[in-house]
C-alpha cells in the first residue's frame, strides 16, 4: 500500500522496522514528556506492540530513501465492545524531520484507511503543559487542530514526569456521518488490496 510524494513512502510496518521504529521513539520517552512512559522498551516489547496492532488496526511508516522518519498508527479506544467504531491514534516523528509535512501525510493516509474500515471517530490523547517547557509544549494539539481536530476534554495533573505536572487532553477528528446502524468493523488485515492501492495513491 505504498503512497509516495516525490521520494516520501507511507507503507505499512513490518516486523524489520522494530529497531529502527524504537530508535525514533526512544527520544520520547528519555528526553520528553509527549510520551508518558518512563522506560523505554525493548525491541522485543516494541515489535510485540506493533504486531499486536497490525492484527486489527494500521501501523504505518513514512521512508525516505530507505530511511524511517516516522510512524503513525491507530488502536482500540477504551475496548469495550460499543467503542469499536472510534480508535485512538499516535504518532511519532524523528526529531529533525517535524515540520516538513510528513505528519499530515501519514495522518491523512490513517484517517482514509480508517474510513474504509468503518471507523468514524479517531482520538487523540495529548500531553499538556500549564505553559511550554523544555519537556512538553502546546504543539502537539496545534498539529492536531491543522489537521481537523477538535478539542474535547482535559485531565487536570493527571501525569507526572521529569518533576512536573502535566494535564492530558483528548481531541477527536469525526471522518464522516454515523449511521443509524453501523457496519462491523473490518480488521486492516481485511481490506482488499486493490482499496490500499487506491488509498495510497489518493
Amino acid at each position: 500500500m505504498p503512497k509516495t510524494n516525490n521520494n516520501l513512502k507511507i507503507r505499512t510496518a513490518s516486523a524489520d522496522d522494530a529497531p529502527e521504529l524504537l530508535n525514533i521513539y526512544k527520544p520520547y520517552v528519555e528526553k520528553t514528556a509527549i510520551s508518558f512512559e518512563y522506560q523505554v522498551p525493548s525491541t522485543e516489547e516494541f515489535l510485540a506492540r506493533l504486531q499486536k496492532t497490525l492484527k486489527k488496526y494500521p501501523f504505518l511508516v513514512a521512508e525516505s530513501n530507505g530511511e524511517l522518519l516516522g510512524y503513525a498508527c491507530t488502536n482500540p479506544f477504551v475496548g469495550r465492545a460499543a467503542y469499536s467504531w472510534s480508535a485512538e491514534t499516535t504518532i511519532y516523528l524523528k526529531e529533525n524531520k517535524r515540520n516538513m509535512g510528513i505528519g499530515k501525510m501519514l495522518y491523512h493516509t490513517l484517517e482514509e484507511i480508517s474510513k474504509a474500515q468503518n471507523i468514524f471517530n479517531l482520538n487523540a490523547c495529548i500531553g499538556y503543559p500549564e505553559k511550554d517547557d523544555i519537556y512538553l509544549t502546546k504543539n502537539s494539539v496545534r498539529f492536531h487542530e491543522r489537521c481537523g481536530y477538535a478539542f474535547v476534554g482535559k485531565f487536570h495533573n493527571s501525569g507526572y514526569k521529569f518533576g512536573n505536572w502535566y494535564h492530558m487532553v483528548w481531541m477527536e477528528k469525526i471522518l464522516a456521518v454515523h449511521p443509524a446502524q453501523p457496519m462491523p468493523v473490518i480488521p486492516f488485515p481485511n481490506l482488499g488490496q486493490d482499496l490500499l492501492q487506491s488509498i495510497g495513491k489518493s
